[in-house]
C-alpha cells in the first residue's frame, strides 16, 4: 500500500465517518440537536471534500496507485452508507431511498469488479450521469444533516429531500445505463 498523499486523504475520509456518526451520540448537555446537526454536516463536508481532493492530487502530483483506486470508492460507498443510515434513524430520509442508493452502489461495484476481470472495465467506467448523481447525493446528505434554514431562507431539510428524491432517480437511471452496458458481456454476446 502506497503511503501518499492521496492515500493518506482517503483514509482521513474513512476515519471522519465514524466521527461524524458519533456526533449523534453525545449527551444533550455536551452539544444542543443543531449543533450536532452542524458538527455532523462540517465533518461530512470535510469528508466530501477530501474525495475530490484526492483525485485531484493523484492526478497533480502523479501519485496515482491500484490500491487508491480500489478505496476511493470504498471509501465513498462507506460513507453515503452511512450517512443514509444515519438519516433514516434520524427520520430524515425514507428507509426505501437509502434502500435503493445503498443497493444500487452495492450492485454497481459488484459489476465494475466482475467487468473489471474481463478485462472490459471501461465499458462501465463512470460517466457523466454518475457524476450528477454523486453532487445530488452529497448535496442532499449535507443539507439533511444541516436539517435547518439557511439565510433566514432555505429550509435544508425540504431542499435537501427534494435532492435526495432526484439522486435516487438518477441512481436507477444511471444503474439501468450500467446493466445496459454490461449486458453484451453477462450473456457472453461480446466480441473477443
Amino acid at each position: 500500500m502506497p503511503l501518499n498523499v492521496p492515500n493518506l486523504l482517503t483514509w482521513l475520509r474513512i476515519l471522519l465517518i465514524p466521527a461524524f456518526l458519533v456526533v449523534y451520540y453525545v449527551p444533550d448537555t455536551w452539544l444542543t440537536g443543531a449543533q450536532k446537526d452542524l458538527v455532523a454536516t462540517a465533518l461530512f463536508a470535510i469528508a466530501a471534500v477530501t474525495d475530490w481532493l484526492d483525485g485531484y492530487l493523484a492526478r497533480v502530483l502523479d501519485q496515482a496507485s491500484a490500491f487508491g483506486e480500489f478505496l476511493d470508492p470504498v471509501a465513498d460507498k462507506l460513507m453515503v452508507a452511512a450517512a443514509l443510515i444515519l438519516l433514516v434513524g434520524l427520520g430524515r430520509v425514507n428507509a426505501i431511498i437509502a434502500v435503493i442508493i445503498i443497493g444500487r452502489e452495492l450492485a454497481i461495484t459488484a459489476l465494475r469488479e466482475w467487468m473489471a476481470k474481463l478485462g472490459k472495465s471501461k465499458s462501465v467506467a463512470v460517466n457523466f450521469l454518475g457524476k450528477v448523481k454523486t453532487f445530488c447525493q452529497m448535496a442532499a446528505i449535507l443539507l439533511l444533516l444541516y436539517n435547518g434554514v439557511l439565510l433566514d431562507v432555505v429550509d435544508t431539510g425540504r431542499l435537501g429531500t427534494v435532492l435526495i428524491y432526484i439522486a435516487a432517480g438518477l441512481t436507477l437511471w444511471s444503474m439501468i445505463y450500467y446493466l445496459k452496458m454490461a449486458l453484451p458481456f453477462m450473456w457472453g454476446r461480446h466480441e473477443g
